[in-house]
């Protein structure tokens, strides 16, 4: 009787735990999606199909309230769409299912409606809701589960703060301008925000970010040119990770769709944070953290502002005026300018002739003229003319219409004109400027000032005068000028000790002209006898350089273009072409002449000649046919080439080059522009350091000096150089640092982005305390490089670029240090000073005298900045 009565009971059991086991094997292989009837209440959730998206109740924060809302399962704060974010519910007895008619709702506790979605009418048929793995929760009539082509609504189509990939934002232009995408009122507070997101598409589709409180736009990425958005300099540097975005053609109903596809299985997210900024960042599963890759506006960048100048200004970060009026445009407030309040912006000084600008008739009177500016951010609010004709009809059609103040030619836009004020004007110190013609009155065109009958007579009278008194110079030495007259270029060095070889003559000569230069740089022992320069004809570097072509052109430095060049016996050279607008030009033109002129090194670039004829200032290098460091270095294309191996020898061999500048040239040389864009690479990828025009010396026992011309690249100066213009030696040491540390990690400190990190530095600290540092290592040579290697190299970098610089090895230790496999490295003390970030690297300069100063005085005067 008892094995009689435990049958029952195990058989129920059994029964029991199976139909637990089917209904567990059931609701986990729908767990995406639910059904007519079906529901999903607070404390249960739905899970995408690839284990990414979770949508469910939650409560963001410190908030008490309950809300639905699509999040990722592996960051359940990083939310990214919520359904009744203006709708919060009470207590956690909310629920989510799909009504009778087929609508999905939210009712809270009371069972009362909180949320539906907007389906017009009601179904017949019954319904799903599906949550898909790319974020998008659709709803679908049950033979169409999923299908997006069919759905009756889906949360893509109402996004809250969030564009994700495979989202599609419509442009048109009968819709005008589209704010989809809200901010949150308070990180806690997912209701509607003070700011809105979303497009503009006229005058050539752009983003922009509105301030709704104020009731204007905050930001805007500039015109779409169907590569990028030409605002957003971090962009179109970083195309292999931002480089998704697409805008469709328009369909039959004239509307376009912006639309974004990742070329990596990389993680994105594109956010309109509460406080006004969109952030776009990237997953990283190996720390398990968010990337943040940019964030727009830059909160270190006012220029980003909108229209933070006024009309009629260009925002320049790097200028120290940091507004500049347009020319032929002066303040509107010159009180209000002096105490840097631009935004009042400027006006004319001159009022336009054309009809339409004034009112009034101009007769015979000369037309307006066109006048070229560049920018890389076009002004706002332009209207796209055509998309046929070339530059000259759209100047054409400008020209004949008084109402066109602007206009510009833009490959990817083609012709844009503008009719009112121009707005929102930025500069970024990179190439890739973008030309734009805007009107002025003739008389303020370089050919349209007017010369008065008195000052034409003064000017032929000093003409006579300078013709008698050349004639008689030329009777007085004409045998000096005989000797000269095959020379068609101003001779490029004044010091005694610098051989000028004439290529037209032959033979060496010493010249003097007007430039000067250090008059002690090379003096002593057998450096006086070095190597001639050759003074090369202008014509002759024209022709080599097919009259400075374009497609010639290797790179812009901070104070002119440098070509490639093949001179007629077949020598590739590289020309540096001094920039006729450059008022800082000159003097490194001289210093770079009388520094490198006698620096003979195989690690520092080699100076063939130069040529000076009226304006035009060359300087010619032997030719690197891997061009510069940055090329490989910051290309994701190109990186591979530069294996460990490869990399520690380039560590080393810039080493050798700041030791023998440092210590081993007769004079100390100190470079204060190291970086990765002035190392260039032979063919055996040996690493040359160039660009001597910052260049200091140091004689006798001087070790430091002060100055209030700050000169450099931020990301590479060393604090006290920065904030307070004092350097030496271990100023270059803290450039060497960052770029150790740049070539191991293949990340360009200036434009590095973490989750907490604005540098490279901060990063890699962070990295060194955790005891985490090969995370640090480019990816691409971590498995096939050696480990020891590289955190010595990574030790060294971290001690270079401590804020004292009397913490900072001098550069015949850190070579020490990496030729030596048993020397004891000090431990590193943390970094606390930090560059200012920028997204391509940005030369800085600030005008005022230079004082250098012994070691016993010190003089510190700095501009303002």
């Amino acid at each position: 009787m008892e094995t009689h009565n435990k049958n029952p009971v195990s058989a129920s059991l059994a029964s029991l735990v199976f139909l637990l086991y089917s209904f567990a094997q059931f609701c986990y292989a729908a767990n995406d999606t639910i059904k007519q009837g079906e529901s999903v209440r607070d404390g249960r959730s739905l899970i995408s199909g690839n284990n990414v998206f979770e949508l469910g109740f939650f409560s963001p924060g410190n908030s008490k309230f309950r809300y639905v809302g699509i999040w990722y399962k592996f960051d359940s704060k990083a939310l990214v769409w919520v359904a009744n974010r203006n709708m919060p519910i009470s207590g956690r007895n909310g629920v989510l299912r799909i009504e009778a008619d087929g609508k999905l709702v939210i009712h809270d506790g009371n069972n009362s409606l909180v949320w539906a979605s907007n389906v017009p009418g009601s179904s017949n048929d019954s319904t799903a809701a599906k949550l898909l793995n790319n974020g998008n929760f659709v709803l679908t009539r049950n033979d169409s589960i999923g299908d997006t082509s069919r759905a009756l609504w889906q949360s893509f189509d109402e996004p809250t703060d969030t564009f994700l990939p495979g989202m599609r934002v419509p442009l048109s232009s009968k819709r005008g301008e589209y704010q989809p995408y809200r901010s949150w009122k308070t990180p806690d507070d997912p209701s509607s925000g003070n700011y809105s997101l979303g497009v503009d598409p006229n005058g050539g589709q752009q983003i922009v970010i509105w301030d709704l409180n104020k009731r204007r736009r905050r930001w805007r990425s500039g015109h779409w040119n169907q590569q990028f958005f030409t605002g957003v300099p971090f962009m179109r540097n970083n195309a292999s990770t931002l480089g998704g975005f697409h805008i469709s053609q328009p369909d039959e109903n004239g509307t376009m769709y912006i639309t974004y596809t990742a070329s990596t299985p990389d993680i994105y997210r594109f956010q309109i944070g509460w406080e006004g900024r969109e952030q776009q960042s990237r997953w990283n599963p190996s720390k398990k953290e968010w990337d943040y890759l940019q964030s727009e506006p830059d909160p270190d960048n006012e220029c980003e502002l909108y229209n933070f100048c006024g009309n009629y200004s260009t925002c320049d970060r790097l200028d120290r005026r940091r507004c500049i009026c347009l020319e032929g445009f002066r303040p509107k407030s010159q009180a209000q300018w002096d105490a840097r309040n631009w935004s009042g912006g400027c006006v004319r000084k001159i009022d336009l002739r054309c009809p339409a600008a004034n009112g009034t008739s101009v007769g015979k009177a000369k037309p307006d003229v066109f006048k070229k500016s560049r920018c890389t951010k076009l002004p706002d609010l332009a209207t796209l003319l055509s998309s046929e004709g070339d530059v000259d009809a759209c100047r054409t059609w400008c020209s004949e219409n008084c109402s066109c103040i602007a206009f510009a030619f833009i490959p990817g836009i083609r012709c844009m004109i503008w009719t009112g004020d121009l707005v929102d004007m930025q500069y970024f110190h990179q190439r890739g400027s973008l030309d734009f013609f805007y009107r002025l009155h003739h008389s303020e065109s370089d050919h349209g000032r007017k010369i008065s009958n008195l000052a034409i007579v003064i000017i032929s009278l000093v003409a006579a005068a300078f013709l008698v008194a050349s004639l008689w110079l030329l009777w007085r030495y004409k045998t000096k000028l005989n000797g000269l007259s095959a020379v068609s270029s101003k001779p490029c060095c004044n010091d005694d000790d610098v051989a000028v070889f004439d290529v037209s003559k032959g033979k060496s000569k010493e010249f003097s002209t007007d430039l000067s230069g250090p008059a002690d740089i090379l003096k002593d022992g057998n450096q006086v006898h070095g190597p001639e320069l050759q003074n090369f004809d202008f014509s002759t570097i024209a022709t080599a350089t097919n009259n400075f072509f374009e497609g010639n052109r290797l790179g812009q430095g901070g104070f002119g273009a440098v070509y490639k060049g093949v001179l007629p016996g077949g020598e590739q050279i590289a020309v540096k072409r001094l920039s006729g607008h450059s008022g800082q030009g000159l003097e490194e033109f001289k210093t770079e002449i009388t520094l490198i002129a006698k620096l003979q090194h195989r690690n520092l670039v080699k100076l063939l000649g130069c040529s000076i004829q009226g304006e035009e200032k060359l300087l010619i290098y032997e030719y690197m046919l891997n061009k510069s460091l940055d090329n490989l270095l910051f290309d994701e294309a190109k990186k591979s080439e530069l294996d460990w191996k490869t990399r520690l020898s380039i560590i080393e061999g810039i080493a050798r080059g700041l030791l023998y500048l440092h210590r081993d040239s007769r004079h100390r040389i100190i470079h204060r522009d190291l970086k990765a864009s002035n190392v260039l690479l032979d063919a055996e990828m040996n690493p040359k350091i160039s660009d001597f025009g910052m260049a200091r010396m140091f004689g006798g026992n001087q070790n430091e000096a002060n100055t209030v011309r700050v000169v450099g690249t931020y990301g590479y100066m060393s604090p006290e150089y920065a904030m307070e213009g004092l350097f030496s030696v271990k100023s270059d040491v803290y450039s060497f640092g960052v770029l150790l540390l740049e070539i191991v990690s293949g990340q360009r400190n200036n434009s590095f982005r973490s989750f907490d990190h604005t540098s490279l530095l901060a990063y890699a600290w962070r990295l060194w305390s955790e005891d985490k540092v090969m995370d640090l290592v480019d990816p691409c040579i971590r498995d096939s490089c050696s480990p020891n290697e590289v955190l010595k190299c990574i030790h060294i970098g971290m001690l270079c670029v401590q804020d004292s610089p009397a913490h900072r090895p001098k550069m015949d230790a850190v070579m020490v240090f990496l030729e030596s496999e048993t020397a004891t490295l000090p431990m590193p003390r943390k970094p606390t000073y930090t560059s200012l970030r920028t997204a391509v690297e940005e030369e800085y300069v600030l005008d005022g005298q230079e004082i250098v100063s012994s070691n016993d005085v010190t003089v510190t005067t700095i501009v303002g900045r």
